[in-house]
């Protein structure tokens, strides 16, 4: 029932959202985003995933996109190397710290996954 739940939202909102309209789903941090058509590509829907702040707002402009389970797979082992993480601290250090943002009201639609 939920899997059919969730293909309908998702179905609903490829036929009547507006391109590049972003969604909310109850993973923090994970959005639904319709593209429009490119090329000899068609309307689709992505996952964007894309750090919150505290209010559930995304945190920046534009987050990862992942266009297919065959991506997150890769984007997955990727992420999962250790050396990955080990840049990012070096990163971190050398980096000066971002001012914080204040935070936004959240008051909008949000899809059930």
């Amino acid at each position: 029932m939920r899997g059919e739940k969730l293909a309908e939202s998702l179905r609903l909102f490829l036929e009547k959202g507006s391109d590049w309209e972003r969604k909310s789903t109850t993973l923090p941090g994970v959005f639904i985003v319709k593209l429009p058509p490119y090329g000899r590509s068609s309307t689709r829907l992505v996952v964007e995933i894309n750090p919150v702040d505290p209010s559930g707002k995304p945190s920046r402009r534009r987050g990862f996109i992942i266009r297919n389970s065959e991506e997150l797979r890769i984007f997955s082992e990727i992420f999962a190397d250790d050396r990955l993480a080990n840049l990012l601290k070096g990163i971190d250090e050398v980096n000066p710290q971002a001012p914080e943002r204040p935070k936004p009201r959240s008051d909008e639609e949000i899809i059930e996954i």
